[in-house]
């Protein structure tokens, strides 16, 4: 029971950080407002899904604030090169903290501003 109870907490992880990616399927503000409602959700019933849902919340919330500042940029032709990056690195950085959840074990995004603790 105990190891399905870990299984089950790895699998809503996994979530929070994997469903930040219905942004590029089309739904606006998926990126925080799906792993945010997970979050909410099941962070009284796992740790694991509490600590790894702020990572990724937090996360969101920078690369939001990242691609505004980018985007603004674009106005002196330098957004032009950190758009592509910035979307480029939110994929990797997100699909390797699912993986990680998924098996597990936590993981702390890089270059994250941290607003939820």
């Amino acid at each position: 029971m105990a190891k399905e109870k870990k299984k089950d907490a790895n699998t809503w992880a996994m979530l929070c950080h994997l469903t930040a990616l219905s942004l590029y399927v089309g739904v606006p503000f998926g990126h925080i407002i799906v792993p945010l409602i997970i979050w909410l959700i099941k962070k009284d019933e796992f740790a694991f899904v509490d600590e790894q849902g702020k990572e990724s919340l937090n996360f969101q919330i920078s690369i939001t604030i990242y691609g505004i500042v980018a985007g603004l940029l674009c106005l002196i032709a330098i957004g032009v090169i950190l758009l592509p990056v910035i979307a480029v690195a939110h994929i990797v950085l997100t699909i390797m903290a699912a993986v990680k959840a998924n098996q597990g074990e936590g993981y702390h995004y890089p270059f994250t501003l941290r607003f939820i603790k």
